[in-house]
């Protein structure tokens, strides 16, 4: 009889860590990536997304472009785009979103960053070691950037009781590599009015 209530309790404690474990689990829903859900108020992908659309859209139509018509596709380098906003933000995800823009259009060539440029000369010194002759990539064949672009991402939060307004300032600018010279400018501004009760904290 003691082993029959041992067993029947066990059941009864299995059974309510089940229960327990189901109504914790989180609730997870797959959305549509192009779908627009605005929870904190804060920078988002869809943010990114619009901004790098736009501001390609605007760069892309700018004289610098058309100046060079007949020379073939310039070829840029994502520079420095720092985040100085009171927020994290992804700024590589940002650049992405810019790069694909950029490329699909077909007006524009992107070469490596410094950063990826290390681990594609890497991989050249070791085909001169380990590829065939028909292979092999040689060195100092690489494509010289024509132009650089840098940018900022600003902030500016205005509070009040339960409301805020948030202002988010994009700037980016396309300099000549060979002479410095800013040859487009852009900026991009958002502003949202987030109310405390879509607020998290």
């Amino acid at each position: 009889m003691r082993c029959t209530g041992r067993i029947a309790r066990g059941l009864v404690w299995t059974t309510l860590l089940a229960l327990c474990a189901a109504g914790c689990a989180p609730k997870v829903t797959r959305l549509d990536a192009g779908e627009v859900r605005d929870l904190s108020g804060a920078w988002n992908d869809t943010d990114s997304r619009l901004v790098s659309e736009e501001m390609v859209g605007d760069m892309l139509e700018g004289l610098w472009l058309r100046e060079r018509a007949g020379s073939g596709r310039p070829a840029v380098i994502v520079g420095e785009i720092r985040n100085l906003s009171h927020e994290h933000i992804s700024v590589s995800t940002f650049v992405a979103d810019i790069e694909r823009a950029v490329i699909n259009s077909g007006r524009v060539e992107f070469v490596a960053s410094r950063g990826e440029r290390g681990e594609i000369r890497e991989e050249r010194k070791d085909q001169d070691l380990h590829a065939s002759e028909s292979t092999r990539k040689a060195m100092g064949q690489e494509r010289g950037a024509d132009f650089m672009l840098q940018g900022t991402i600003n902030t500016i939060i205005d509070a009040s009781g339960q409301t805020q307004v948030r202002y988010y300032q994009v700037d980016l600018t396309l300099l000549s590599m060979a002479d410095n010279r800013k040859v487009w400018v852009g900026q991009k501004k958002i502003k949202k009015l987030v109310e405390r009760s879509r607020l998290r904290s």
